[in-house]
């Protein structure tokens, strides 16, 4: 794909010399996070996602000739391929363009224009298009066959040839399309006694908007609804225009003749042009739809893996239940399954039974904190745990996903020998501890921060939500001798298959004091060492910068960097002053870079510096339903999701209030991400209230307005992590909130 530097360089405006660079790493086999992290040198710094978009770029340059070789081979293959033929394909800049030139010769089923070529109808087809003082009719009797049994049957099958040239004419579709693209609208009607079963696509009943101007939620709202079977929809510019080009093109004399040519033009828009068009734009907004909230759910995503983790400490985890118990588990400093307990708080027979469980448990393991789910009874199980007065802080823990954890092959393996309650109150508390380290085992859909991700195209969404994923491990590091088989798998240059090996091998020799034993590792090699070694850390190993972000291969020069300072390498690291003191310019060479070196100094200011915040406290106001929550208040809040058309908080409820996106900022936006991010703590007014379809709308920017003090009480801390992601299916503020009945339940 280095051949295509020239042509990457111009689309992204990135110049050449990086995007060689990249694409040269690239196929020597090296990720992208280890080409942006330590490769700076000579890339010029570029990012993750400029290092993304040079390799999707390269991966359409390289399709599109693929298919350019194809059409020159088959239409030479035909005999038909010319000079000027040859031009036109070489000419083309989209892969449009490229199918517009190549219909003509794309063998297809047998068409109308087919048949009546082989009627012997294409001479008069050609005679009408030379719009002479020709008597159409007269011509066309002379066509009169047994087949073609009247004059107007001739020339029906002539205007068929017709209406096929100007439908594969490259010009006519070039214009067409531009036309689509400036002035078509998409249009949707609800069809027949659908009105009430589609009720929730009422806004489109009746709708149209530009396709230049709409926003990827609402085609992907439409499209939704045409896909149920509620809507009809349609893509077109105004006809007139469209007929106007054509005749342009075609129609060249005022008589017979060019009427024919006319009403041709009107059939090859009708029937052919317009069909097909909408078919691609519709294709096109898809993909911009796709594109969108796939955009969406990575963000998300990237927030949510990245949120504040509570650390080693000693955990008491509980998923909560009514009728079938609260299952309890206490976990070490490292996650380790040290004790499961069942209690009932439900039931006032047993509510002291499972008081003194608890007060045992936390002494007995010397518990830190304590996590509880946030799904069936969360609310009601922390007021449990705070009406004991235990002193420990209490996080409320998102849940979505746990489930599937809990039943899935990898809950299976770690925990043979416990149920799927066991299984997901430790992935509970395990995810207080580090959410990265959690999450990475569940499928990133089932953890509930998208919008539309079951419309989207499912390749593409696993294909960058993969991708974000493993940016978020190797931007946050991975503790080599605790890190779970999925987590490692993440690593850059460790796929599946060598992280089952890293972790037995790990088993073997009782920990990792070196990352050079990864050498040792069956089927990790030298590529995959250079590649891995840096984003892997070992803490209290034989080498200190085994903890840190420097990679191996540049160890000697920090030893060079100690030995001038007249100290060893282990009280270089975190001695600010010492490292302000070095020249810099000293260690810069052909290998080395300034890029290198800066990263060098900053990590050995701070070695191993998790890039994550530490979690933050947070309480809720004295609220615990639907039925506490009236207009007016104004109470503190979470923001659990983020998509185009607004913001999700939880305040404290079991359905979560929309935020709608022009009631975020009093500075206009259109994103907003704009203004929020996942797991900000807000202060939201509530604007509406409606208990029985369960939906709560808000505001944030008329807190800013006039803030009011909320009264709370001594509630715990809570984490900063998002509950289940709405459904949507209508984007306005109030029919996008019926999504909330989707909160109930795990």
């Amino acid at each position: 794909m280095i051949a295509f530097a020239p042509t990457v360089s111009a689309k992204l405006n990135i110049s050449q010399q990086q995007v060689t660079a990249v694409l040269e790493l690239l196929n020597e086999g090296a990720t992208i996070p280890f080409i942006a992290r330590y490769r700076k040198d000579k890339t010029g710094a570029l990012d993750e996602v400029q290092i993304q978009a040079i390799q999707d770029e390269a991966k359409f340059q390289q399709e599109f000739t693929d298919r350019k070789a194809f059409i020159e081979k088959t239409i030479t293959e035909q005999g038909k391929m010319t000079e000027a033929l040859q031009e036109k394909i070489n000419a083309a800049t989209t892969l449009a363009a490229l199918e517009d030139i190549y219909l003509p010769y794309k063998p297809k089923r047998k068409t109308k224009a087919q048949t009546a070529r082989e009627n012997g109808l294409e001479p008069l087809a050609l005679l009408l298009l030379e719009q002479g003082n020709t008597i159409p009719l007269d011509e066309a009797a002379k066509y009169i066959t047994d087949i073609v049994k009247t004059a107007e049957d001739a020339l029906q099958g002539a205007r068929d040839i017709i209406a096929e040239i100007i439908n594969e004419d490259a010009t006519v579709r070039a214009k067409m399309r531009k036309l689509f693209e400036d002035t078509a609208t998409i249009q949707s009607k609800v069809l027949a006694d659908k009105e009430t079963e589609g009720v929730k696509y009422k806004d489109y009943y009746d709708f149209s908007e530009p396709i230049s101007k709409i926003p990827s939620h609402r085609i992907l709202a439409v499209m939704r609804g045409f896909m149920e079977g509620v809507l009809r929809m349609s893509i077109a510019p105004v006809e007139e225009d469209a007929l106007a080009i054509i005749e342009k093109l075609y129609v060249k004399a005022n008589n017979y003749a060019g009427e024919q040519v006319a009403k041709a033009g009107k059939d090859a828009y009708r029937r052919l042009l317009q069909p097909s068009l909408e078919s691609e734009f519709r294709m096109a907004l898809k993909t911009k739809g796709d594109e969108e909230a796939i955009n969406v759910f990575a963000e998300n995503l990237r927030q949510l893996l990245l949120s504040s983790p509570l650390g080693g400490k000693r955990l008491l985890a509980i998923d909560p239940g009514y009728r079938t118990g609260c299952k309890v588990v206490c976990l070490d400093d490292k996650g380790s399954l040290k004790k499961t307990e069942l209690i009932y708080i439900h039931e006032p027979g047993r509510l002291a039974s499972a008081e003194q469980t608890i007060r045992n448990l936390v002494k007995q393991y010397e518990i830190q904190s304590i996590a509880v789910g946030d799904g069936t009874a969360g609310r009601e199980t922390e007021q449990f745990i705070k009406k004991l007065n235990l002193g420990l802080p209490i996080f409320l823990v998102n849940e979505d996903g746990a489930s599937i954890y809990s039943a899935s092959e990898i809950a299976r393996d770690e925990f043979p020998d416990q149920d799927i309650t066991v299984r997901g109150a430790v992935s509970i508390g395990r995810r207080l501890m580090d959410p990265l380290a959690e999450l990475v085992k569940i499928d990133p859909k089932s953890i509930g921060v998208g919008q539309y991700q079951h419309d989207v195209n499912q390749v593409r969404l696993k294909e960058r939500l993969d991708q974000t994923v493993v940016s978020c491990v190797n931007l946050v590091g991975v503790n080599l001798n605790t890190a779970s088989k999925h987590l490692l798998s993440y690593v850059s240059g460790i796929g599946p298959s060598i992280a089952d090996n890293i972790v037995k091998y790990r088993d073997e020799i009782g920990g990792f004091t070196s990352r050079k034993q990864l050498l040792k590792v069956p089927r990790l090699g030298n590529k995959a060492y250079e590649q891995c070694a840096g984003f892997l850390r070992i803490k209290d190993g034989d080498n200190p910068l085994d903890a840190s972000a420097v990679h191996p291969e540049v160890y000697d020069v920090v030893a060079k960097m100690a030995t001038d300072m007249g100290l060893d390498v282990k009280k270089l690291i975190g001695n600010e002053e010492a490292v302000k003191q070095l020249d810099t310019k000293k260690y810069i060479g052909e290998a080395i870079g300034e890029h290198t070196i800066k990263d060098i100094l900053n990590e050995l200011k701070k070695p191993g510096l998790d890039p994550r915040s530490e979690a933050q406290a947070f309480e809720f106001a004295n609220i615990y339903s639907i039925e506490d929550v009236h207009v007016g208040m104004v109470v503190p809040g979470v923001v659990t999701n983020i998509t185009r058309f607004g913001a999700f908080v939880d305040i404290g409820v079991k359905q979560d209030g929309l935020v709608h996106v022009s009631e975020i900022s009093h500075t206009y936006i259109t994103d907003p991400n704009e203004a929020l991010k996942l797991n900000q703590q807000v202060q939201v007014k509530v604007l509406e209230v409606d208990a029985a379809r369960k939906r709560i709308s808000l505001s944030i920017k008329q807190t800013l307005e006039a803030p009011v003090k909320v009264a709370r009480n001594n509630h715990q801390p809570r984490t900063q992590q998002p509950r289940k992601e709405a459904d949507t299916s209508n984007m306005n503020m109030n029919d996008a909130l019926s999504m909330l009945k989707k909160k109930f339940g795990k």
